[in-house]
């Protein structure tokens, strides 16, 4: 009997794990090989899981003023990482690296580093600072 429940655990962690890390692709939406910087004003910061997503009003390559969504990683990774829900606000001044989304049209990035200018926080820098 304790072998079989044993045999059970295992199996069951085995299954647990597998789903865990089947993760949907970044790549599946995001040029990983591409970097674009956005520089601009906050809009909003969205933190929950599984992702968080920041909004930025900022120019695209042409000049014209378009709302950014950039996605982040989950509040719980990112707590680890320093972050909280009252780290950004709206109207501050961000410039934002990332890879930029498959579809030009959706003005979409996938978080790389982010820089606020009034005080210098960033993120992405250092050794950890990063999402899956």
């Amino acid at each position: 009997m304790k072998r079989r429940l044993l045999a059970l655990f295992v199996v069951a962690t085995f299954i647990s794990g597998i789903q865990l890390y089947a993760h949907h692709s970044f790549a599946a939406t995001y040029h990983e090989d591409r970097t674009v910087k956005i520089e601009g004003t906050l809009v909003q910061f969205q933190f929950r899981n599984p992702h968080s997503f920041v909004q930025v009003d900022a120019p695209d390559d042409k000049g014209v003023m378009q709302r950014w969504g950039i996605e982040w990683g989950g509040a719980g990774q990112l707590g680890g990482q320093g972050v909280n829900r009252y780290t950004l606000k709206a109207g501050d001044h961000v410039i934002i690296t990332g890879n930029p989304g498959r579809t030009v049209e959706d003005h979409r990035v996938r978080m790389v580093t982010l820089k606020r200018t009034s005080d210098g926080f960033g993120w992405g820098q250092e050794k950890g600072q990063t999402f899956d």
